[in-house]
Parts: C-alpha cells; structure tokens; sequence
C-alpha cells in the first residue's frame, strides 16, 4: 500500500525538522562550547547524520528529500512528480522552520544568552570566511549538483541496495567540510530558512540567494546525470 500525502508530508515536515534541529543545533550549541566543544567536524558529522539517519527512518515513506533542492533536482531527474513538489516544499520549510523555533528557544534559555549568527548562511560581511558573492555562487551551485548526482546515483537500481542512506549522508558530511568557511553551508533552501527568520537580519536579507543557488545547482547536476551517467534502468 502506498503511503498518503499526508504521510508523505509528515514524513517531509519530520526529516527537515530533524535535519535543521540536529545539524545547525550542534552549530549554536556545541560547536564553541567551552573546554569540549565539537568544532567544524563536530557540525559536519551532525548535518551528515541527520541525513543518514532519517533516510533509513523516513525515507520509505517519502523518499527522503528534507531539502526543496533535492526536490527539484529529483523532479529534473525524472525521479520525482512535479505535481506533488509543491506539497513536499512546504512541508519541509515548516518543519525546518519549526526546527529554528524550537532551536531559539532553548539557545535563549539562560541569563545574558546571545544567539550570534544562530548557524544562517551568508557571503561578504555574513560570510564566516569573509568570502564574497562569486564565491559564494560557486560554492552553492556546484555542492549542490554534485550533492545530487550523488542522491542519483546512490539511489539507482543499480546500485548496491540498502546503501544509499549512508552514501547521501557522508556526502553532505563532505560539503559541510568544504564549504562551512565560505556560506556556513545552505545547499538546502529549507535549512537556510528555519534559521534565518531567528537569527540576524543579513540573514534574511540574503536568503533569496539560498533559495536561488541550491536550487540551480541541482538542476545542473540532475541534468548532468540524466545525459552523462543515466542507465536504462533510471
């Protein structure tokens, strides 16, 4: 039996949540924490993981995306309905913004808290490197393409089954070590969000770029699969 939509948004709405709690919550609350904090791995790991570990719980019900990219890079892809794009975008931008809610709220739990940058991307002057616009565009859009030729191929019939939950996630693992120095890593519109609208208002001011960019990046690399490495069978 399939799943409904509703499941499928739920599932979507849940995944976010947790990828955007897990992954930025490790960068607001752990990454600088005196004496043990987990530093630029640390974070990398977390985004990695939740990854991993909600494609094997929720990617039987909805495929897994968590990312509006994703979304449409699979749609490009011709491994995703453009019909139901609409209802999984959504679902994920709430969860990942119920995610930032929850995020500020415990960030602001004690006396003299400061949520800083609270883990929002950004180039130039919100850039954690002080890397500039072109930088930036690069970074985003070509992370992002090979991000999904990585969900493509990892998730083909030819591939090894049951592995493409770890590969997914150690690849977003790798471009958080890439790229955190330059965007504070986005190439997911909906995590950009879920943080930005708490955080400080450069954040939200730049976040067209974080819709814009992971978005291009994934079409290309969908793109890119489709004509170079698609079998038969995809």
């Amino acid at each position: 039996m399939q799943p409904s939509n509703l499941q499928k948004w739920s599932a979507e709405l849940i995944g976010t949540f947790w990828l955007t709690f897990g992954g930025c919550g490790s960068a607001v609350l752990a990454a600088a924490f005196p004496n043990v904090g987990i530093g630029l791995l640390g974070v990398s790991l977390a985004f990695g993981l939740t990854v991993l570990t909600g494609a094997y719980a929720f990617g039987p019900i909805s495929g897994g995306h968590f990312n509006p990219a994703v979304s449409v890079g699979l749609a490009v892809g011709g491994r995703f309905r453009w019909a139901e794009l609409p209802g999984y975008v959504i679902a994920q931008t709430v969860g990942a913004l119920l995610a930032g809610f929850v995020l500020y709220q415990i960030a602001t739990g004690k006396p003299g808290a400061e949520v800083g940058g609270f883990a929002t991307n950004g180039f130039g002057a919100h850039s954690p490197g002080g890397f500039g616009m072109t930088a930036a565009i690069w970074t985003e859009v070509v992370l992002t393409a090979v991000f999904l030729l990585v969900i493509l191929g990892a998730t083909a019939r030819r591939a090894a089954a049951g592995f493409g939950g770890l590969a997914i996630g150690l690849a977003l693992t790798l471009i958080h070590l890439i790229s955190i120095p330059v965007t504070n890593t986005s190439v997911n519109p909906a995590r950009s969000t879920g943080v930005a609208v708490f955080g400080p208002a450069i954040a939200i001011e730049q976040l067209w770029f974080f819709w814009l960019m992971p978005i291009v990046g994934a079409a290309i690399g969908a793109l890119i699969y489709k004509a170079l490495l698609a079998g038969g069978e995809d």
